[in-house]
């Protein structure tokens, strides 16, 4: 532990009806509560209807566009994170458009803020979307950490009530990640206060 406690924030990135994605994304939120260094703020995208149609001018160029109270509110918990998990499925080899969305309405939210990946899915684990999702935050400028959790064929590993049937792997690969978002999150912590990054 660093010190101060980061604030974490744990996005469910799919909105399918049926998903696996809350299961997943509270077995992260509760390693990350153990792991003694973040307060954890579970975001869930179901909760916040996200329009597809962007406003005329992007976030890039105006980081508070008109938003709906419920994105605002969206907009505020992302802005209040330290360091972020985004939870997400592959959907045809890729992650889903709310996910995107979600993204793409948000800017200065993301900069220099540490993002860590759990995938789950069929054979791939969420690996193809955890992929694609790099080069998303690196154009945001944010820093994806290299260390990720996946569930490749997910239900076969959690049991009916939403516990791992095997749990020492994925642990260990969780401690790996949460303490590079522990020990980016920091340093970035201090840069953001100390000197914020410049606007493009």
């Amino acid at each position: 532990m660093t010190g101060q406690p980061l604030n974490l924030a744990v996005i469910v990135g799919s909105v399918r009806e049926g998903r696996f994605g809350p299961v997943v994304a509270r077995w992260i939120a509760d390693r990350a509560a153990a792991h003694g260094s973040f307060t954890v703020d579970l975001i869930d995208l179901a909760d916040t209807p996200v329009p597809l149609e962007l406003p005329a001018v992007p976030p890039a160029l105006e980081p508070n566009p008109p938003r709906t109270p419920a994105l605002q509110r969206l907009a505020d918990r992302l802005d209040a994170a330290d360091a972020v998990v985004v939870v997400t499925p592959d959907y045809n080899r890729s992650f889903p458009a709310s996910l995107k969305a979600a993204i793409d309405w948000h800017y200065t939210q993301w900069q220099a803020k540490p993002i860590g990946f759990v995938g789950y899915s069929g054979a791939s684990g969420g690996l193809l979307a955890i992929e694609q999702l790099r080069q998303v935050f690196n154009e945001l400028q944010a820093h994806t950490v290299r260390d990720y959790v996946s569930f490749p064929r997910y239900y076969l590993l959690f049991g009916p009530d939403g516990t791992l049937l095997d749990p020492e792997g994925p642990a260990t690969a969780a401690k790996a990640m949460l303490d590079q978002l522990d020990w980016w999150g920091s340093v970035l912590r201090d840069a953001r206060r100390d000197r914020p990054l410049a606007a493009n």
